[in-house]
């Protein structure tokens, strides 16, 4: 089974789908950040690294799916291949740092994967409103993230939210965190992951879950 954590950045994406697949004994995948040669020089100049930037994010989550397609175990993922391009590469577009002949060519590589990518069977997105995004934004301490802007955060969420209105892909859990704190209040976790039950519950209609589901006799 393919499970998959969306959201803006700053909305816990990260934390989640690590706590998620250490509570379910999943394979995760995270989102190529850390070893990311763009990103700092995107935040720094946005114009001038969009099309390199997104690129780089669309070959990394594709080589992704299609391992995940590969695996006869569960794999949660940190943000999907769809965000990249109907979030990130749309915003950048809209607000004219990708211009017409990248933001296109970009579009026709994208669709041409998509024959290939396996839409995640249950999709969790994460809802937060911007200063929760700032709040953890700063917490985390990235030092290139200090040059975000809040209008950018502001487009992301407006692109987030139209996305999801629409989506159709798969089952799908939305989840407000703007009063959650997953990390440290057991209680937000524990009503994450009963929510969550339910979708899986769904996906088998009512059936005995696999054990690679619910390791150790959890439930």
């Amino acid at each position: 089974m393919y499970v998959a954590v969306s959201g803006n950045i700053g909305s816990g994406k990260t934390t989640l789908t690590t706590k998620l697949a250490k509570h379910y004994g999943w394979q995760a995948e995270f989102e190529a950040v850390d070893n990311n040669p763009y990103l700092e020089d995107f935040y720094a100049d946005m114009k001038r690294w969009a099309f390199h930037l997104q690129i780089f994010f669309l070959n990394s989550r594709f080589k992704q799916v299609t391992d995940i397609a590969k695996r006869e175990f569960t794999t949660i993922q940190d943000r999907t291949i769809y965000e990249d391009a109907y979030i990130f590469a749309a915003n950048l577009y809209k607000s004219q740092l990708l211009n017409d002949r990248d933001y296109h060519n970009y579009l026709n590589l994208f669709h041409s994967m998509m024959a290939y990518a396996k839409p995640p069977d249950l999709l969790i997105y994460l809802r937060a409103d911007i200063p929760k995004l700032v709040s953890q934004i700063q917490k985390r301490g990235r030092s290139y993230e200090d040059a975000i802007r809040l209008d950018y955060l502001k487009n992301l969420n407006k692109h987030y939210e139209e996305w999801i209105a629409n989506y159709s892909l798969g089952r799908l859990l939305v989840i407000d965190v703007n009063n959650l704190d997953f990390v440290d209040n057991v209680e937000d976790f524990a009503g994450i992951v009963e929510k969550i039950e339910v979708e899986l519950h769904g996906l088998f209609s009512g059936d005995m879950l696999p054990q690679q589901l619910f390791p150790s006799g959890k439930k």
